[in-house]
């Protein structure tokens, strides 16, 4: 009886430090996310570390039902700060969950060993374009029409959608990327438009995981309040701090998704 007790106490204890674990990360990925996108970057690792003989799929789902929130709680802070062209952002947010739930599909039919190679070549595209472009992003100045911009948004919107269902990291980066580089916005107002049209995509890709039951929804409930609590954080002080900061922020997710990237890729 005493080894059995030990047993359970020991399996007590074991959770207990999963779930601190989980949280903690879940917390910085929040923070990092708000600002910049990335917060996988942050909370996947840990899952996969944590339980390396799940299923990849469950881990994935588990991550969106704890990061949604976060996103979500953002895209809300931002909305009351920030003025938006919901002319262009409403329509794009329909394409990002049709596309989010179409990439949620592909991602059972296609193997992304193709694009996994070269996700850190794109980055690096990214990360080169905007250090040599030191103006790009710093002043908001929309580039189109009120209808391009909208056909614009709605096809960026579909795309990454799409991208983010089927493979997934990265996608808040490419987002402020296209506001930024396609659109004309600041990294603030990019920033604000990437976490509303993240959250359809993050929302299109969780009903495809809990669908499937790849949720491990006992964890989620924590995770979700210390992602929301990481997520007031960061945006908060991106909002302090502007442009700027969040373009700083953005340059270091970035480098940092290449080399977990590419390490993932060619070394992994």
């Amino acid at each position: 009886m005493d080894l059995v007790a030990a047993a359970v106490r020991a399996g007590g204890k074991s959770r207990m430090i999963e779930l601190v674990a989980l949280t903690l990360s879940s917390l910085a990925a929040g923070f990092v996310n708000s600002i910049a996108g990335g917060g996988g970057l942050v909370q996947l690792p840990i899952l996969l570390w944590m339980f390396p003989a799940a299923p990849p799929a469950t881990l994935f789902g588990t991550n969106k039902a704890a990061m949604v929130w976060g996103t979500a709680w953002a895209a809300g802070s931002y909305t009351r700060h920030v003025h938006l062209p919901w002319h262009a952002i409403g329509p794009a947010c329909v394409a990002a969950l049709v596309g989010g739930a179409y990439g949620a599909r592909l991602a059972s039919d296609i193997d992304p060993h193709a694009l996994r190679q070269l996700l850190p070549v794109m980055l690096a595209a990214v990360l080169a374009f905007t250090l040599v472009h030191k103006d790009l992003g710093r002043v908001h100045a929309p580039l189109r029409s009120r209808t391009r911009e909208t056909l614009l948004a709605v096809l960026g919107a579909a795309a990454l959608g799409c991208y983010d269902g089927f493979f997934g990291p990265g996608t808040g980066s490419f987002f402020i990327f296209f506001f930024v580089r396609a659109l004309g916005y600041d990294f603030l107002h990019a920033a604000a438009s990437a976490k509303i049209l993240n959250t359809a995509t993050n929302l299109a890709a969780l009903a495809a995981f809990a669908t499937t039951g790849n949720v491990w929804w006992q964890y989620t409930i924590p995770m979700a309040l210390a992602n929301v609590l990481g997520s007031a954080a960061g945006t908060r002080m991106a909002l302090a701090r502007g442009t700027g900061f969040i373009r700083a922020v953005f340059l270091l997710v970035v480098a940092a998704l290449i080399l977990k990237t590419g390490y993932d890729a060619y070394a992994g």
